[in-house]
Parts: structure tokens; sequence; C-alpha cells
């Protein structure tokens, strides 16, 4: 009886080990947004200022998802925040001065910022050309093509239909009004969906005798996510109901939560990014899968821009200015590794909730921007640091 317990409780403590990236992340959202919601008089939780949560941080978790399989890749892209920024410019030209309808725009934005990563992952997966250097000269050439096209001038405001991108709400089709029916029903059925998804994959795990995680691990966890879940739409649906900027930002997390994990195409960018040179010799058409990594990331970096010129209802030509960092330190604090070949979707968007939720609480508390500054930069580092120790153990 004595063996059977000590060998489980090994196998947990080996499994901790093995996934404190999954957990550590998980356990610190989690504490901090405590911590925020103690210190700020519980204004944290709030449905408004949840709901302002979402909007502020929604061009982060779009961009973010792009941005990890970059780096999983082995790569970086500096030049997010200035493409965003660039194809909010375009859009507001087309719309406001050239009289667009606004889906073309749409389409045509996510069409030219394909074309700009296409433009860059060229050079890089083609010419072998460090992506560093690459995005850094696309940094400065989009600002300045930003403020060229805007000639120092903000464009706007947007038609009702291009702010709704940003602003707008899911209407309540049942007309109750409060709580937004519509709203309970999609955020609960989503919850029970993936709650339904992990108890299957659980059972399949368990089947072939693969189920490492402990079952207490696994019943805590995702009774967590389903109950945070659950309560969040409960509170929005009181307030106004789902944002449309939240279905976007669910929709493309699932999808490329799935292309990571469950695809062959995501199995191979893991490939690159852990040995570039083996991948090669797999046969792993290592050149492609580097390029359509980055004109994906141009295309999500496009509908960021789009979504944050909506939200501030005029393109601007300062907008976008410091993405690129937020979106790099949301992608490090979610566990992915600097040397490539490491990361998840979903850690990634827990660490742009890290970001995001320091970034309201310490603007609620009345923190100054150059405090704030630092402390974000803190966090960075000590992400870093932590994946650089725990690599030596290893």
């Amino acid at each position: 009886m004595s063996d059977t317990t000590t060998d489980r409780g090994s196998d947990t403590f080996g499994f901790i080990r093995r996934n404190i990236r999954q957990y550590g992340i998980l356990f610190a959202l989690v504490v901090i947004m405590a911590f925020f919601q103690v210190v700020t008089g519980g204004i944290l939780f709030r449905p408004v200022n949840l709901t302002n949560l979402f909007l502020q941080n929604s061009h982060i978790v779009i961009m973010a998802v792009g941005m990890l399989l970059i780096i999983v890749a082995g790569h970086i892209d500096l030049s997010v925040g200035s493409v965003a920024a660039f194809v909010g410019a375009l859009a507001a030209i087309m719309i406001v001065k050239m009289g667009l309808p606004v889906p073309l725009v749409v389409v045509l934005s996510l069409v030219a910022g394909a074309i700009i990563g296409a433009i860059q992952g060229y050079w890089i997966a083609y010419w072998k050309i460090p992506s560093f250097i690459v995005t850094l000269a696309g940094m400065l050439v989009f600002r300045g093509l930003t403020m060229w096209a805007l000639q120092g001038q903000s464009i706007g405001p947007f038609p009702k239909d291009f702010q709704m991108i940003a602003s707008g709400f899911i209407p309540d089709l049942f007309g109750v009004g409060k709580p937004n029916v519509l709203s309970l029903v999609l955020g609960w059925a989503a919850a029970l969906v993936i709650l339904w998804i992990q108890i299957r994959n659980r059972k399949r795990e368990e089947a072939v005798g693969i189920a490492d995680e402990p079952f207490a691990f696994f019943v805590g966890k995702n009774a967590l996510i389903f109950v945070a879940l659950a309560w969040m739409t409960w509170a929005l649906a009181n307030f106004r109901g789902l944002p449309n900027v939240f279905i976007v930002m669910a929709v493309l997390v699932a999808l490329y939560a799935f292309i990571s994990e469950r695809t062959t195409l995501g199995r191979r960018i893991y490939a690159i990014g852990g040995n570039e040179k083996a991948a090669k010799l797999s046969g792993i058409n290592v050149e492609r899968i580097t390029f359509l990594t980055f004109v994906n990331m141009g295309m999500l970096a496009a509908l960021a821009g789009m979504v944050v010129s909506a939200r501030l209802n005029s393109a601007t030509p300062k907008a976008g200015v410091g993405f690129e960092l937020d979106v790099i330190a949301a992608v490090f604090i979610g566990g992915a590794s600097m040397s490539g070949g490491v990361g998840t979707v979903v850690g990634a968007i827990i660490g742009a909730f890290i970001m995001g939720v320091m970034n309201n609480g310490m603007s609620i508390l009345g923190i100054g921007i150059d405090y704030q500054q630092v402390i974000k930069g803190l966090v960075l580092m000590a992400a870093v640091i932590f994946d650089v120790s725990n690599k030596r153990k290893s």
C-alpha cells in the first residue's frame, strides 16, 4: 500500500515538473486576477470592466495566435504593430475617402495583410535572411507608409457597420433584454463543448494507457475553466451581451488550437522549430511552411488593425505603436520558448490576458504608465529566466 502511494506521489511530482509551464501560467493568471480584484475593491470583475478588458485586448489576442506559430517555428515578427497601423489606414482611406462598401474593404484589407506577410516571408524563408532583420525593416517601412498614407492626420469617423467589428454586441434574438439569452446560450454551449472535448480526450488516452495527468488535476483544471466560462458568460449577458470581437477571438483560438495540435501542418511547424535540419531531412518543406506562417501573421495583423481602427473610430498615425512588444511578451509569458518548438495557442492567450489584466488593474489603481512599463518588463524577464532555468534542469 505504501509503495503504491509513493509511486502515485512520484508520478504526480513528475507530471507537475513536466507540465510546469502549462499549470504555472494558469495559476499565475488566477493569482493576478484575484489580487487585482481585491486591491481594486471588486472593480476588476464588474461586467462593464470585463467587457472593456476584452475590447481593449482583442487585437493582442488576435495577433498572439499568429505570433505563436512564428515563434514556435523559430522566428519572430517585429513588424506586426506597424502592419496593423498601415492596414488600418488603408481601410480608413477606402471607407471614408473612397466610399467602398465595408465587406469589400474587410476582404481587401485582409488580402493586403497577407501580401505584406508574403513579401516578408519570402526573404526569410527562401533567402534565409534572419526574421529579426527583415521584420525590423518592415516595422520601419510600414510605420513610414502609415504616416505617408494618413499625411499626419487621423481619418474617421467610420460607418456604424464597420464600428460594429470592435464595439458591437451580439443581439438578443429572443428579445428578453437582460440577460441576453443568445449570449448565454452561446457561452454556456461553448463551455459544455470544451468540457466534453476534454473528457473525450481523457477517455481516449486512458483507453490506450497514455493518460499521465493525475485525475485530481484533470478534474480541478476543467472544473475551474468551466465555472469561469459559465460565470463570465452570465456576467456579460447581464450587461450588454457578448461583444462581437469576443466571438472573433473565440473562433480564432479554436481554429488555431486545432491546427497547431491536431493537424499535420501544426506538427510540422513544431518540428521545424525543434530542429530545422532534422525536419528538412524528414521531407518537410521548411521554406513553404515558414513562408505560410508569415503570410498568416500578416493577415492576422491586418485583422487586428481593423479592430483597433473600428474601436477608436479613426485611423491614426500613432496606432499600433508598441503592439509588437505586447504580442511577443504575451507569447513568451504564455510558455513559448525562445529557441522555438515549444508553446501552445491556449498558453499564448493566457499570456495575453495576464498582460491585459495587469494593464487594466494598474490603470484602475492609477499607477503611471512609467511604472506599468517597468512592471511588465520585469514580468517578461521573469518568464524568460524561468524558461531558461527550466531547460537547464531538464
